[in-house]
């Protein structure tokens, strides 16, 4: 079974989109990748007019099984995070719409479960994404690199079978870390 997912980095300015799928062997394969950019100067509406024609033309055209989006955190920059959040909105509704289930997941998720390191640069992220994937180089601007990182960890967390020649338990190094890395977090703590 292969499973095919629409990663999502979202943004106003730089919002990457990108399509990964990904085998019973949790093998990686690129299909597409997109930044849409929106110039500072243009009105909000506009901007958001284009980042969602943006998503719906990669969702019309690769009709993924999956959709993810980084969950959108708190910045001290307020402006940021709100056009983040409208971008994510954007995404949200064109999938619901399609009928594409979506998963939403944090940054440090998207990079243990890639990298095996939570606190990964954004360097390490893109190296990762581009040996997952058979690349040369890491896809640029890093917004395309994280949005591939996204349909990744996504489709790994969806527990795509492990076929021969998976790593023990059916899980990578990586996403053996990011598997331990989040029970530690879930765990209760005495005393606490």
């Amino acid at each position: 079974m292969v499973l095919r997912v629409l990663g999502v980095d979202p943004g106003l300015t730089r919002c990457g989109v990108g399509v990964v799928e990904v085998d019973a062997r949790r093998r990686a394969r690129l299909v597409a990748v997109d930044v849409v950019r929106t110039p500072a100067s243009m009105p909000l509406e506009e901007r958001l007019l284009i980042v969602a024609r943006g998503i719906e033309a990669l969702l019309d055209e690769h009709a993924p099984d999956a959709v993810a989006v980084e969950r959108v955190f708190a910045q001290a920059n307020v402006r940021s995070v709100m056009g983040t959040a409208q971008v994510s909105g954007l995404a949200l509704r064109a999938a619901a719409e399609r009928g594409i289930p979506v998963a939403l997941h944090t940054p440090s998720e998207v990079k243990a479960a890639v990298t095996g390191y939570g606190s990964a640069d954004k360097a390490q992220v893109g190296a990762m994404v581009a040996r997952l994937l058979g690349l040369d180089e890491a896809p640029k601007p890093a917004d395309a690199a994280d949005a591939l990182a996204l349909a990744i960890c996504h489709a790994w967390r969806r527990g795509a079978p492990a076929g021969p020649g998976a790593a023990p338990g059916g899980l990578t190094p990586a996403q053996r870390a990011w598997r331990d890395a989040e029970k530690s977090v879930r765990a209760p703590r005495l005393g606490a």
